[in-house]
Formats: C-alpha cells, structure tokens, sequence
C-alpha cells in the first residue's frame, strides 16, 4: 500500500498532535500551505509535518510566531527546513533568549524581597513596581500634573462638556 502524497487536515492534526483549527491558524498567518482538491477540500504536502515541528519547537522555546513566520520566509521556495537551517535560525534567537534567561533569573531573585501575600507592600514591591522612578517625587499620582495657573487678569473658559 502507497502512501497518499497529499494529507487531509484530519490526517495531519494526527500525526502532528496540533488541533485542524491550529493548522488553519498557521495557514492563515502563512506559516504553512495548503492546496485545493476539486472539491475545495484543504490537501497538505508530507513535507508540513516538518514544517509544523519546526513551529512547534519555535513556539515551545517562546519565539513569537511572528518571528517564525519571518523565518520561515527566508527559506527559499518555502521548503521545509533542515538541519542546517535549524541551526542557522536557532542562532539568530540566541541572544534574545540569553536576555529572557536574564530577566527571569532576576525575576526569580527578587521573589525573596516579595512577601507574596497579594501584595500588601506594593509601594516597596520589586516584582508590582520595578524599577520604579516616580517614587522619587513622592507619594500620590505624580503623572497627573495640575494645569498651570491663568495669569492675573485673564479670563478663564467655563464651557460645559457635551
């Protein structure tokens, strides 16, 4: 028995474990494609499973589909990507990896300063308010500025809001 060259969305969902309204999710953002039968029907290539592995790892290590999408776009005639694409790709997101790891691990080492309780110190809070530079102006809504006073003399505009 031959296998099919083309896939039902049924037929793919399974084999990939990502639910059809995912692969029509991907399609519409252009992550993959798809062909038409005769009857309209949606047909995918074999080679999408890769395609869809190589998404799902992407998304997995927290890349934005966005970013994947872009990805995905630089490889000529949208062919499914190898090895040495993987590894191509997987390097341009390194650094922004290397920061998240950075931001977490400073997220984790601020937990000991939070006394996790739904928060009943928010204005020393490092995880609600970090980095917080308003507080050098005091206590209060410091972002709302009082409009300047009219000048001496001059009249002021009393027009009711409609």
């Amino acid at each position: 028995m031959s296998t099919p060259a083309t896939l039902t969305p049924g037929d793919v969902a399974a084999r990939s474990g990502v639910a059809v309204s995912a692969l029509h999710f991907y399609e519409r953002n252009g992550l993959i494609a798809s062909e038409r039968t005769a009857g309209n029907q949606r047909r995918y290539r074999r080679e999408v499973l890769r395609r869809i592995g190589f998404i799902r790892v992407s998304q997995r290590i927290g890349i934005p589909l966005a970013d994947i999408r872009d990805a995905l776009a630089t490889l000529p005639e949208g062919r499914t990507p190898t090895k040495a694409d993987w590894s191509r790709l997987s390097r341009s997101w390194r650094s922004e990896l290397d920061d998240r790891i950075a931001r977490l691990e400073a997220l984790r080492d601020d937990l000991d300063g939070c006394i996790g309780c739904g928060c009943l110190s928010l204005r020393s809070c490092t995880l609600y308010n970090p980095d917080d530079t308003l507080a050098e102006r005091g206590p209060g809504a410091v972002r709302l500025e009082r409009p300047p006073a009219p000048a001496a003399g001059t009249r002021t505009s009393r027009a009711r809001p409609r």
